[in-house]
């Protein structure tokens, strides 16, 4: 995990241990007080919503993440609402209604990386706790709270060097991914050209294809023309983005080609093909310790129990290279992961009343 910070610091730390105390950490006070008594730390007062830039299956598990959080912490409610349809416009329409129905505080992933800052200033103007989820604002400014996301760029590379590894070292790969404007993708090109660079020449990157990840059929059929157009020269595919990822496993087995596929996070599809062979990794995130380590976070800064050290602080949230090895398991790992981030919060990055 990672962290940039004025000051990063290091954190060691069991499941149970985070557990058991994340609820009592900066909680101490208002339990005392009652969940009607308006005083700081007091976590029934706070509505979470989760907000992704419009409807996608990677973030899908933040819906169940914020309830479970509602519940295990004694939040007021949580709101799960994908209606922006991938347009900044529509979304700041949508987060200007949920605070006119009462919710105040925010995780959002941002539709525009270079314009979201003026969102997140927007909500924090009006008194708003703030963070980015998923993803983080282009640029060096974070105006939320705090950011809480993958760290692409480590995650294509884990990802790139698991493929260029199924390949034994040599040939030629083609990264499939998502929207070539937004800060996430730039990144992840830039993880796998490292790990294509540290190869010396052996490994050629024989294309990058972008703008794929709008939807399933957009990603079939740029698979499927890759495929026609130069399957007998392509030895990998390593795709970072969710349906891409999909579409390319489906597509070699079905295609019997020897091409190694590395892919990222865990659709049925996917999984099923590391069981069966087709798919030799894939690299899955943390959607779940996103929204659910996120809500915890936003609800003790919204009842100022809490404060942020360093203001728009960037967190990694975790990737996790997945085989036939830890197919089974690799969800312990996400779990123990999720507990780690938040005692960093709360040890670490937060200071508490």
């Amino acid at each position: 995990m990672a962290v940039r910070t004025k000051a990063a610091r290091g954190l060691l730390a069991t499941a149970a241990i985070a557990l058991a105390l994340t609820t009592a950490a900066c909680t101490s006070k208002a339990a005392d007080t009652g969940a009607d008594s308006g005083e700081a730390g007091d976590l029934a007062s706070v509505n979470v919503a989760l907000v992704p830039g419009g409807s996608h299956p990677y973030f899908q598990p933040w819906k169940a993440a914020g309830e479970a959080a509602a519940e295990e912490f004694g939040l007021g409610s949580t709101v799960f609402n994908e209606t922006a349809e991938w347009d900044q416009a529509k979304q700041n329409e949508v987060l200007n209604s949920l605070a006119a129905q009462g919710v105040n505080a925010f995780g959002i992933f941002g539709v525009s990386p270079t314009d979201i800052n003026t969102t997140f200033k927007m909500l924090k103007d009006q008194g708003f706790a703030v963070g980015s989820i998923a993803s983080c604002p282009a640029g060096d400014v974070n105006e939320a709270d705090f950011c809480l996301s993958t760290d692409t760029e480590v995650a294509a590379y884990k990802a790139a060097v698991a493929a260029i590894e199924a390949m034994g070292g040599t040939g030629n790969l083609v990264h499939l991914t998502g929207n070539n404007v937004d800060s996430n993708t730039q990144r992840r090109i830039a993880g796998v050209e490292k790990a294509v660079e540290e190869t010396g020449g052996a490994v050629t990157l024989l294309s990058t294809v972008t703008d794929i990840d709008v939807d399933l059929g957009t990603a079939q059929k740029a698979v499927a023309d890759l495929l026609a157009a130069k399957g007998s020269e392509i030895n990998g595919f390593v795709s970072t983005a969710y349906n891409p990822a999909v579409a390319s496993a489906s597509a070699v087995k079905e295609s019997g080609l020897p091409i190694k596929v590395v892919a990222i996070d865990d659709d049925e599809v996917i999984l099923d093909g590391i069981a069966d062979g087709s798919v030799s990794a894939t690299v899955v995130q943390n959607p779940t310790g996103q929204a659910f380590v996120g809500s915890w976070v936003l609800a003790q800064l919204q009842t100022k129990a809490c404060t942020v050290k360093d203001p728009g602080v960037i967190v990694d949230s975790g990737s996790f290279v997945v085989t036939t090895d830890n197919l089974e398991t690799y969800t312990d790992e996400q779990d123990a992961e999720s507990d780690t981030i938040m005692d960093l919060f709360k040890n670490d990055l937060l200071d508490c009343k």
